[in-house]
């Protein structure tokens, strides 16, 4: 198995655009790979947007959340948008209008929703993602969600148990609203990563996984 290095020097700065259709879905879909990267590498820039937190408590677990996550980011630059959960499709030119403003941050890396999640909301996100850029590594995260749509993912970042322990700590502390949905637990949350590292044969025994549709070897 080979590794894949985000740039040849760990020190040159490196653009991340994040992408979320709802408060919690970044943190849960690849809050590791961003602690793990805010770690590694010295000079990160984040540009980290969630679309739908149309209530204001929501509005408000997602910054606290991102500010805790990017603790430790050179720059960073989260925005908040209000689009009405599951009605995604039907406000798609004025998402689309929002992506096209992502251009200018020229991104060196985007994580984005997973093509095939059962969530439109989350769906729309990725073709978007897909439609806007062109000539990016794209990396799409998963939500184990009721629907029952994980996948095969093929690439995965690993990462150790204290790193996943305070992944979750993070979004349980800053996600009160969603503590009554029945998959909004500890266990879930480390289930999935456990599963993935067990994938990918991480030293740490956790992983987070992606889809990774092109990249190139030079």
């Amino acid at each position: 198995m080979l590794n894949l290095f985000l740039g040849k020097d760990p020190n040159a700065p490196l653009r991340i655009l994040c992408l979320g259709a709802h408060s919690d879905d970044i943190e849960i879909g690849c809050g590791g790979a961003i602690l793990k990267l805010i770690e590694t590498h010295p000079n990160l820039n984040f540009y980290w947007v969630v679309f739908g937190a149309n209530q204001p408590q929501r509005a408000s677990e997602a910054e606290a959340s991102a500010e805790a996550f990017l603790r430790g980011a050179q720059e960073k630059k989260v925005v908040v948008k209000g689009f009405r959960d599951s009605f995604f499709p039907y406000n798609g030119t004025a998402i689309k209008e929002e992506f096209e403003q992502f251009k200018t941050f020229a991104p060196d890396l985007i994580f984005t929703h997973y093509r095939n999640d059962l969530h439109q909301d989350h769906r729309l996100l990725c073709e978007l993602t897909w439609n806007t850029f062109r000539d990016h590594l794209i990396l799409e995260y998963e939500i184990p969600k009721y629907d029952g749509d994980l996948g095969s993912p093929n690439l995965f970042f690993q990462l150790d148990e204290t790193l996943c322990q305070k992944k979750v700590q993070y979004i349980l502390e800053y996600f009160e609203t969603q503590k009554e949905r029945h998959w909004f637990t500890e266990d879930t949350l480390l289930a999935l990563m456990r599963l993935r590292g067990v994938e990918s044969k991480s030293p740490g025994k956790y992983a987070e996984a992606f889809y990774c549709r092109k990249i190139v070897a030079v």
